[in-house]
């Protein structure tokens, strides 16, 4: 027998259903414009976004308390779980409502979004593995052979290194391997977008590198630029940058290592005050990574060089995976022009790799909706420098959410088992995180000298793990990005309406 139940639970969750019918109306004109098969998973999306923009941990904990669903978990079928807990406290068994996505219908739309992208699964429990082939392998048949019968689904070459001529050396070792070993495998392109780096303009027996020490002025500059005698002087690859800047903004340099904060700007140059050099050698070098973590950078995504490759992947590959998208107009942008190029384009996998994207990511899912299948990169690299690490934790873990109440599947990756892949042996800890990424339905491998180990490694990890996967219970504190998304629209209809008037 139910116990006695507080009246104010039963509306509570009433009022969610209410609300969650409101703003599926609000946000109708999205929802029809994606492709049809993905329209359940698009309102699916609203509905769980609307559900996730309150705090609902004392409501959560009060149903927790009287042995029913508290929510948790109802991230691929969100109205479906309101409804029936609802019913519950009515004490009426739930059957189920036309339209809803019950966990059946949400598991099989999530098993066939993923084998669209990377092939048939090996096993529903294992999550695809995707695996970085670089130069080196060019050629060398037996080993990718044996990537393969490890168990690689899925093959990366990173368009930012080496040139088309390697690449295709690349794709034909690929297919010369399938067709010994019987295995098949995808082949994943990766777009290098924009290359923000390090320069070091001027002459003379430092120009590799520059001594740097904290407290010091450092100036950051275009590439051309003229340095005077005794200046600390580095250039950022990209023009345009630095006069985008403003005070107080922080740039960082090589992976977060030397951290700075923006003095003044004074036309194409920005003093930076150096606040912290980490690591054992205080120096800047050229060609390590820029980032500007809390500046919204007016930069191309697809740049004239991606341009240029669009071909040649359009032509091999299955997949291509967009490096620094920001928002739903950069992803319009590569969906027109791989339209242009190819009546069967790869499938696009946005790369959620900056602050900006992740806090867009609700639009990027549904403007990617409008083609019949997408995918998403959780890139810890760029986007652990960018947010602060201590928040990358946290941030997977509501990328992984969301891309679950759109049923899109989700490829973890950096730095898994890294330190396996370069010396042999694994850290402790890289096992628990390569553990932990048995919740996305791909893990990528980075390139290294032992990746068979790795492979091996990996698959005996995530088949310990992998059934874990749904057997946590979340407490749904409000999240920015359910917040943001609201709030944008609300936003621009305010602004269409004053406009109108």
């Amino acid at each position: 027998m139910i116990p006695e139940v507080d009246d104010t639970i039963l509306a509570q969750l009433q009022q969610l259903e209410t609300a969650l019918a409101h703003e599926a109306r609000v946000y109708s004109d999205l929802i029809e414009q994606v492709y049809p098969s993905n329209k359940a998973s698009a309102l699916n999306l609203i509905h769980y976004l609307t559900l996730r923009k309150a705090d609902l941990r004392p409501l959560q904990d009060k149903l927790h308390y009287l042995g029913l669903s508290s929510l948790s978990n109802s991230e691929s079928h969100t109205l479906h779980q309101l409804r029936s807990v609802i019913q519950w406290l009515n004490r009426k068994p739930y059957d189920g409502h036309p339209g809803d996505i019950d966990p059946a219908a949400a598991r099989a739309i999530a098993q066939r979004q993923s084998m669209h992208l990377f092939g048939q699964r090996p096993s529903n429990e294992i999550p695809f593995i995707m695996v970085t082939l670089d130069a080196r392998m060019a050629g060398d048949v037996g080993l990718v052979s044996q990537f393969l019968e490890q168990g690689m689904d899925v093959a990366r070459i990173n368009c930012a290194h080496d040139d088309e001529a390697t690449w295709d050396l690349l794709v034909s070792t690929l297919k010369q391997a399938m067709a010994e070993t019987g295995k098949g495998c995808r082949i994943y392109m990766d777009l290098a977008g924009p290359k923000l780096r390090t320069g070091l303009p001027g002459k003379g027996k430092d120009k590799k590198r520059l001594k740097i020490a904290e407290g010091q002025t450092l100036k950051l500059v275009e590439p051309e630029y003229e340095v005077g005698e005794k200046e600390r002087v580095v250039s950022c690859s990209v023009r345009g940058i630095i006069a985008q800047l403003k005070p107080g903004q922080k740039v960082l340099f090589d992976d977060g290592l030397i951290c700075t904060t923006v003095v003044k700007v004074k036309g194409n140059e920005a003093h930076l005050e150096i606040d912290r050099v980490s690591g054992t050698k205080p120096h800047l070098k050229a060609g390590k990574g820029i980032n500007f973590p809390n500046a919204q950078l007016e930069i191309v995504s697809l740049t004239k060089e991606d341009k240029k490759a669009l071909p040649y992947i359009c032509q091999e590959a299955d997949l291509v995976g967009y490096s620094f998208v920001r928002t739903k107009d950069d992803l319009k942008v590569l969906q027109s022009s791989l339209t242009d190029l190819s009546e069967s384009p790869p499938h696009i996998i946005i790369k959620i790799e900056t602050p900006e994207a992740f806090v867009n990511l609700p639009e990027l899912l549904l403007q990617g909706m409008t083609r019949n299948t997408m995918g998403v990169m959780i890139a810890r690299g760029d986007l652990a420098v960018e947010v602060g690490f201590e928040r990358m934790s946290e941030l997977q873990e509501e990328i992984l959410w969301i891309c679950e109440a759109a049923h899109v599947p989700v490829i973890w990756a950096t730095q898994v088992l890294e330190t396996l892949n370069k010396t042999g042996i694994a850290t402790r800890s890289e096992a628990t995180d390569a553990a932990r990424s048995a919740m996305a339905e791909c893990v990528m491998i980075n390139k290294g000298l032992h990746t068979v180990e790795v492979i091996r490694f990996l698959k005996d990890i995530l088949s310990r793990s992998g059934g874990h996967r749904t057997k946590r219970r979340h407490l749904f504190r409000p999240l920015s990005v359910a917040q943001h998304f609201f709030k944008e629209r609300e936003l621009l209809q305010e602004l269409t309406a004053s406009e109108n008037t």
